[in-house]
């Protein structure tokens, strides 16, 4: 009697996130997933990586990507850093070993910590390095009065619970302060690694919910689709969680 013939059973396609280190920008992102795409835990994964590096990063992302299916899709996240530790040139190389491999990249300039910053203000205050930002910024000032209990840290496991309701004031924020960079930037001067401050560390958040709804990613669209998508997360952030 002949074998019956296995089923080919179609896997969901995934969303895959690499961070770089293991503390402000997974315990963020994995309480954003929480919060609002709970039920999606099994297909927008925070995936496990020791590299901290833009080019190692992108790197450990490309080979994953050859491992899995096509419809995958793919973010590193990372910080800009000072240019003293990270040259442009490194950034540059990063940025085009990910545009050639259909890698996305969200990064900060000059840390992850500026994006935190716009939940609470909106301020063009460019820093040098994470030191410089924490000393000279409001932020541990401002996330006092937000009701964090101690002093902020890079591990602080509350950070995403403290900051929740002002997403979508940080969405508003990161897109003037980005309007404001690409307009005042030098010629050729334009790529995120140049721009401090910078953050598109939303344009993750949104192309999650464009990849659970099956949707093109917001680097796809037009001016005027992009407007129209800002509006439509603000209004996703503010209805019930998932």
């Amino acid at each position: 009697m002949p074998k019956p013939k296995k089923k080919n059973i179609k896997v969901a396609p995934v969303f895959h996130i690499f961070c770089e280190g293991e503390k402000t920008e997974p315990l963020y992102i994995n309480g954003y997933i929480n919060h609002y795409h709970s039920d999606k835990r099994n297909i927008i994964v925070v995936e496990d990586t020791k590299k901290n590096t833009p080019v190692q990063l992108v790197e450990v992302a490309i080979e994953h990507k050859s491992k899995n299916p096509d419809e995958d899709v793919y973010w590193v996240v990372f910080d800009r850093e000072s240019v003293a530790k990270y040259p442009h040139d490194l950034h540059l190389q990063a940025q085009s070993k990910a545009k050639s491999n259909g890698i996305e990249i969200a990064i900060s300039n000059v840390c992850f910590e500026f994006w935190l910053l716009l939940h609470l203000k909106y301020t063009t205050a460019s820093y040098s390095n994470y030191d410089d930002l924490i000393k000279n910024s409001d932020l541990k000032t401002l996330l006092t009065t937000k009701g964090l209990k101690r002093e902020y840290d890079k591990a602080d496991i509350y950070i995403f619970d403290t900051l929740k309701d002002d997403i979508a004031e940080a969405i508003k924020n990161a897109e003037k302060v980005n309007n404001s960079a690409f307009n005042t930037a030098s010629a050729g001067n334009n790529s995120p690694c140049f721009l401090n401050p910078y953050t598109d560390i939303h344009e993750l958040f949104i192309d999650m919910k464009n990849f659970i709804d099956k949707k093109k990613s917001i680097r796809e669209l037009t001016s005027a689709e992009r407007k129209e998508k800002i509006k439509e997360i603000i209004i996703f952030l503010s209805s019930p969680s998932e």
